[in-house]
């Protein structure tokens, strides 16, 4: 039998599912802002997980790929316990914002302090109530407005139990990157806790593929820790596995205009090929933007009006790559339209 959790001075007995508020913040009207955390402790022992979203408070795709992990069936014989919190930065997220009151990037305001600004007293509440009790985490994030994100776990490979949850998460692309200074995972980096950040989709927009794709991941880790019994249906053809990408760099228009892309999400691109045209409002004049190398196209702009100097296209350098392997799984274009991403 596990033992009892403790979480803002309740106890969580094995078997039971509470929600806990977490105190944020007084409001001018006087009400209280809290952190909803959903605590589910199973019967038997097992790791604690923390499952969050919404960091960014416009980052929306996360909170409803929670909503579902928190209906699957499997729960009822979960081991371990699992701390879900879909709405982090409940600030950003009323006001469909990315930042804090205070102007400040809550994924930049780790470890924070008990004592500092609106961001920091933030990190540091969500690092003492949540992280500092797990072992393990997945902290699912989109792109920024006007800008979706294939789907795509970054995590530290030279972390080998990250790197099996990674794999196990079964996302289409891992992006090996070494955290940001200020953000969770460069928090959690340090203190040898393995984090999954996924990243799919666009701020303020669900997008079904980048969803289904986050609640099976979510799913897959669970069961790769033990806290999830195993799958029951036929096993299919063996999957060739996550791309790897050992690095990534913007493609930034070399001029202001209208944009036009050329290839959409998930699409192979090699080293000269044209990503993008930038011309004036009369066609008269136009700028192709190239791949400064072979990889994969991870990010864009679908925004089609940019200045000098606007990130366009997000490329992920694959080495070693060869073009023509499909991945699992769709994108939508800037259309709406669905693309099989082709990459190695």
């Amino acid at each position: 039998m596990a033992e009892p959790f403790q979480i803002h001075g309740q106890t969580i007995a094995p078997g039971e599912t509470r929600t806990v508020d977490l105190p944020v913040a007084q409001l001018y009207t006087d009400d209280q802002l809290t952190m909803p955390v959903r605590v589910v402790r199973g019967r038997r022992p097992g790791p604690t997980v923390f499952l969050s979203a919404a960091i960014h408070g416009d980052e929306i795709n996360g909170v409803e790929i929670i909503r579902r992990v928190l209906r699957l069936p499997g729960l009822k014989t979960l081991r371990g316990t699992l701390l879900a919190v879909p709405i982090v930065n409940v600030h950003g997220f009323l006001r469909h914002s990315r930042y804090l009151p205070d102007r400040r990037d809550l994924n930049r305001s780790f470890p924070g302090s008990e004592t500092g600004s609106v961001a920091a007293r933030l990190a540091n509440l969500f690092l003492e109530q949540v992280v500092a009790r797990s072992d393990v985490g997945i902290d699912l994030h989109t792109g920024a407005i006007h800008r979706p994100n294939f789907p795509q776990i970054r995590a530290n490979l030279a972390h080998e139990q990250t790197e099996a949850l990674a794999r196990a998460f079964g996302a289409p692309l891992i992006l090996d990157s070494p955290p940001v200074e200020g953000t969770l995972r460069d928090y959690t980096t340090q203190h040898d806790v393995p984090v999954l950040l996924y990243e799919s989709g666009e701020a303020l927009r669900f997008d079904e593929t980048a969803i289904r794709i986050g609640v099976a991941g979510v799913r897959s880790v669970l069961r790769e820790l033990g806290m999830l019994a195993a799958s029951r249906a036929p096993k299919r053809k063996a999957h060739k596995g996550p791309i790897i990408a050992r690095g990534s760099g913007w493609v930034r228009a070399s001029r202001s205009g209208v944009l036009r892309t050329l290839v959409p999400l998930g699409a192979w691109v090699e080293a000269g090929q044209r990503l993008a045209v930038v011309a004036d409002p009369f066609g008269e004049t136009e700028t192709f933007l190239t791949a400064g190398y072979s990889g994969v196209v991870i990010g864009r702009l679908c925004l089609p009006l940019v200045h000098e100097g606007d990130a366009v296209m997000h490329i992920a350098r694959i080495d070693g790559a060869r073009e023509g392997e499909a991945l699992g799984g769709s994108v939508h274009d800037m259309d709406g339209l669905p693309v099989e991403p082709r990459i190695v």
